[in-house]
């Protein structure tokens, strides 16, 4: 996916300073170098590097879909952190979710990568409940999904990136105890789940909200994964209401010299 993923979202955070990485999870234009870590790790850490390299501090790390971005507190690159928002993601051992598995295991395979890109063409396999289709009830408009599939279609390095980044989840038992690690993360955490979601298992909300010790859990009904996609404005309600609450209120505008406030 790329940076379309939160288009409805964004218009609803006046006030707030939104920077929208694309990361090289296969929707990326631009290849990364050959020798890149774009396993689960070292994508949290190339997001890591981004949040310094830009500067940002007092950042609210927001994450839907994949969840790695929480193994910046695991690798203790956590610093500028000031809360986590984590919505109907990837957490504990559901790396990759669900059906996402059989992919990984396609991507493995010489060749693989391009035949997933050339079936994303199909309408069938392309809306498939049991594939991009199942991670929205509204359905992903194809002009969407055309854009997060373009690059890999057309580019032999990205196909590459994508399948580096699709089979570099470590196995069950190092997921298990990295998500151990994210308890020492003492700062706010909002955890926002979907009830329909068939992707992210319905008890891995509570548990995460549990697992951080200022977890809080938010459940929205009549959505799937893609809860940007599904229910823009309920979420924008209670992202808003969370950065309010732990003291991230909205800067004021400033009026231009002349204009009445």
């Amino acid at each position: 996916m790329n940076e379309s993923q939160w288009r409805k979202v964004i218009p609803m955070l006046g006030g707030y300073r939104c920077v929208l990485p694309t990361l090289p999870l296969g929707g990326h234009r631009q290849p990364m170098n050959p020798d890149a870590d774009l396993s689960q790790r070292g994508v949290a850490r190339l997001l890591g590097e981004f949040i310094e390299r830009l500067g940002l501090h007092r950042v609210t790390l927001v994450l839907n879909d994949w969840g790695g971005g929480q193994f910046l507190v695991s690798e203790g690159r956590d610093q500028h952190i000031e809360r986590l928002v984590l919505v109907a993601c990837e957490a504990f051992d559901n790396f990759p979710p669900g059906p996402a598995k059989a992919m990984a295991h396609v991507c493995k395979m010489p060749g693989g990568v391009w035949l997933l890109t050339r079936l994303m063409r199909i309408p069938a396999f392309r809306h498939s409940r049991h594939g991009y289709g199942g991670m929205s009830l509204r359905g992903i408009p194809d002009e969407i999904m055309d854009g997060w599939f373009a690059p890999a279609s057309r580019d032999k390095a990205i196909r590459r990136d994508f399948a580096k980044f699709a089979t570099g989840a470590p196995g069950r038992k190092t997921l298990l105890a990295w998500a151990e690690l994210l308890r020492g993360y003492d700062r706010p955490v909002l955890v926002v789940w979907a009830t329909e979601d068939k992707l992210m298992p319905r008890e891995h909300g509570p548990r995460l909200a549990e697992l951080y010790p200022q977890g809080r859990l938010v459940e929205i009904t009549d959505s799937s994964t893609l809860i940007p996609e599904d229910q823009p404005e309920q979420l924008a309600q209670v992202l808003t209401a969370f950065l309010i609450q732990t003291g991230a209120a909205p800067a004021r505008v400033q009026p231009l010299r002349g204009d009445s406030a």
